[in-house]
């Protein structure tokens, strides 16, 4: 079955971070964290260590094209055009959903699915969270009350 690159989180590591770690562990391509595209939720999952798992889909851009991929853990891995993906019978129903989604993105613009990161300061001094979220308007970002 094809499916998209993927792994654990380790303890502190951001979402993006992880994706990009994974997908060169896993492949060998060097990328850069562009959006959140996706949570599937999923209770008793059965390699979730007896926890609720959230799998979580990232876009990435790519800075290197050439695969070399980890043999433990794939055993095949190619770039292959979303329009082939989208068509294939071959992999699992997260990976033709989030190809079609993709596929869209492209010809309509990712504004249209990313959910793009935003740090900002917690309320505990020096801190910082990050949200994910659709892209305000620029005339919404710096709003400050209502007309």
């Amino acid at each position: 079955m094809w499916k998209f690159p993927g792994g654990l989180s380790e303890p502190g590591e951001d979402i993006g971070d992880t994706a990009v770690r994974e997908v060169f562990e896993e492949t060998g391509i060097k990328s850069e964290f562009r959006s959140l595209l996706s949570i599937r939720q999923q209770h008793t999952h059965p390699g979730a260590f007896g926890k609720s798992d959230m799998y979580i889909i990232c876009r990435l851009k790519p800075y290197s094209f050439t695969i070399n991929f980890c043999q433990r853990e794939c055993l095949r891995c190619e770039w292959m055009d979303l329009s082939d993906l989208v068509k294939t019978e071959n992999t699992t129903p997260i990976t033709s959903r989030v190809a079609r989604l993709l596929l869209y993105g492209y010809r309509e613009g990712f504004d249209k699915i990313d959910l793009t990161m935003e740090e900002l300061p917690a309320v505990y001094t020096g801190l910082f969270y990050k949200v994910y979220h659709k892209e305000l308007p620029d005339s919404y970002k710096s709003m400050t009350g209502m007309d």
